[in-house]
């Protein structure tokens, strides 16, 4: 079986469009232990290993970056999908996706940390801020583990289309 996000909100309705609120959201950027499809379990300070069968459908970039779209999109904002078009929001959302993973140095949490910015059209930045949960995971299972992080995804996904409303 492969891990995968999903929204916990969906969009409802149609939205009429300010094209002046659209936003753009770019694929974070990402250490290396994220530039795989297997999940990073941090045992020590200066050591990480990977969870054994756990593997994502997609790198987590990408997958962070389909959740960011559907639960701002979930809270009204116009999210302009750059995989189906050419043109650009007035906003954009860039960043990076620092934590994505289990951590087992003290009891076993996943951690999802995304530090983000915000930026004008015309490169102007408007904004900055990181953004982090944790989740207690009860076994080192990939079921266990990656439905703890979906849920740690999802609360960082919410705040962030809140900050970006404002």
């Amino acid at each position: 079986a492969l891990l995968t996000l999903r929204a916990e909100a969906v969009p409802t309705g149609a939205v009429d469009v300010d094209p002046a609120a659209t936003l753009s959201i770019s694929q974070p950027a990402v250490p290396g232990t994220l530039q795989t499809l297997r999940l990073p379990v941090t045992t020590a300070d200066t050591e990480v290993q990977y969870l054994k069968a756990a593997n994502w459908a997609e790198q987590p970039s990408k997958l962070f970056q389909r959740l960011l779209g559907d639960v701002a999109a979930a809270r009204g904002i116009a999210v302009i999908d750059s995989r189906q078009s050419d043109v650009t929001g007035a906003r954009k959302l860039t960043g990076t996706l620092r934590e994505f993973g289990l951590d087992v140095r003290a009891a076993p949490v996943v951690r999802v940390r995304y530090e983000a910015m915000l930026t004008s059209r015309d490169g102007r930045l408007l904004a900055m801020r990181r953004f982090e949960a944790s989740e207690a995971v009860a076994a080192q299972t990939p079921s266990e583990v990656g439905a703890a992080l979906n849920v740690a995804a999802n609360k960082v996904a919410g705040e962030v289309a809140g900050w970006v409303a404002r």
